[in-house]
């Protein structure tokens, strides 16, 4: 990549224009994408202004939110190039970014459109945020049953270019109600002169407008296909759902759980983009909320009093035993979460959680307080620090709470991800930081 960002930037300082056009005309769309990420953002912008139409409108798609709204930024002046490159834009990923803009902003670049590609966009911003809707594009081809294979085949030569995929041909009726969807291929073998009905068997896979996002990742990792069709209430074809789309709605669902299981609210933006106040607000909330559960193991430690001023020696070990504690319950929040977002487990196999992180939490509590036994036994007789004459009384204690307070967080951390799933809440939201501070303030 270095040697080809060096061979662009020698081309334009020598102003070889026609080379340069020349290279950038030879170039996929990912490389490409690759290099206009590599570059400062005047050579990101001069570089994608040589690009040919059709490169560029591909191009755009790959490039972050960040990245194109430079581009666009850039593209304001020339209202007729930008025109034509949000025309272009496959509709989903067009909906995708006008959702990543300021509404008055998305507003005017909708106003932009041709009105057949501006009534495309209105429809698919009218969904509702983080539904199907706005997922799908409508470039898909659809064929009449009542067609032979060979009709269905020239209709697909027709209109086929424009289309997201060609792998699925999608079967409607006079009324455009889905009837099945084809693998192309099925249609290809068959006899020109049969029907398309003959082909038809009506066990295919549809997805709501209306359903929320998360429900056309599982559907499309569930039936193992590179599209889903997505149907209103009676059935009526609207568009279609294709892989690329929905693994990028996988990554911001595993991004927005991985943030919140880090104890910070979901980010709207990237880091990047979010400014210091917004970042603040999202990272004080949790902050200050587990700050103020801290502040009841100093409660818990003042009801000890007593026993603490008998064997202030025991005060050593209080922060390993309750960090172990923590740490367990984080583990185990951890594994629940990824198993309930695998759809692994459900709530109704809490039970069969219960049992195995008990025995989980036993064996692990057994193994850190021999450990916690050994270290005051191997320090009392080297002569490495003096535990006084009940030594072994607080070498047994502290075994015996690193056993229970490990057995506590590893509960603690496995049942508060399903308790959460049942009330219907995000298992992500039992974070690291939440887990640790209940273990700690109960666990004391």
């Amino acid at each position: 990549m270095d040697e080809l960002i060096a061979r662009f930037r020698r081309l334009a300082e020598e102003k070889d224009w026609t080379a340069l056009k020349r290279e950038l005309h030879s170039m996929e769309a990912v490389p490409t994408s690759e290099l206009l990420a590599a570059v400062p953002d005047p050579d990101k912008i001069f570089l994608f202004r040589l690009l040919p139409r059709p490169l560029a409108t591909e191009v755009f798609s790959l490039l972050s939110s960040d990245e194109r709204e430079d581009i666009v930024r850039s593209m304001a002046e020339n209202r007729k190039e930008l025109a034509a490159l949000l025309n272009d834009l496959p509709p989903d990923d067009r909906t995708a970014f006008f959702e990543e803009l300021p509404g008055e902003a998305a507003h005017r670049l909708v106003r932009l459109l041709s009105r057949k590609e501006r009534e495309i966009a209105v429809r698919l911003l009218g969904y509702p945020e983080d539904s199907i809707g706005r997922l799908m594009t409508t470039e898909y081809v659809a064929v009449n049953p009542k067609n032979t294979a060979a009709q269905a085949l020239e209709h697909i030569r027709k209109y086929g270019r424009d289309s997201e995929t060609l792998d699925i041909i999608y079967v409607v009726d006079d009324e455009g109600k889905l009837l099945d969807d084809l693998p192309i291929r099925e249609i290809i073998l068959a006899a020109p002169e049969r029907p398309v009905a003959e082909l038809i068997g009506r066990r295919f896979a549809a997805l709501n407008a209306l359903d929320d996002q998360e429900i056309a990742v599982q559907a499309l990792k569930l039936h193992n296909l590179a599209a889903l069709p997505v149907t209103d209430r009676d059935g009526v074809l609207l568009g279609i759902v294709t892989f690329d789309d929905v693994m990028d709605v996988a990554e911001e669902e595993h991004t927005e759980d991985f943030q919140k299981f880090g104890g910070v609210d979901g980010l709207d933006l990237s880091y990047t983009q979010t400014p210091l106040p917004g970042l603040l607000k999202k990272r004080a909330g949790w902050l200050v909320a587990l700050f103020l559960g801290e502040m009841f193991t100093a409660t818990a430690m003042g009801y000890f009093d007593d026993e603490i001023s008998r064997a202030v020696v025991l005060t050593l070990f209080i922060p390993l035993i309750i960090s172990s504690g923590g740490n367990s319950g984080s583990q185990a929040a951890s594994l629940i979460i990824r198993s309930l977002a695998l759809d692994e487990i459900r709530f109704a196999n809490w039970f069969y959680v219960l049992r195995k992180e008990l025995v989980c939490g036993l064996l692990l509590g057994v193994v850190l307080g021999s450990i916690g036994f050994v270290r005051i036994f191997v320090w009392q007789k080297a002569g490495l620090y003096d535990y006084g004459e009940y030594w072994s009384s607080v070498a047994l204690s502290v075994s015996a709470a690193l056993v229970l307070t490990v057995m506590w967080g590893t509960l603690s951390g496995s049942m508060i991800p399903l308790a959460l799933k049942r009330a219907g809440m995000d298992p992500a939201a039992a974070s690291a930081p939440l887990v640790a501070t209940l273990v700690d303030v109960t666990g004391l």
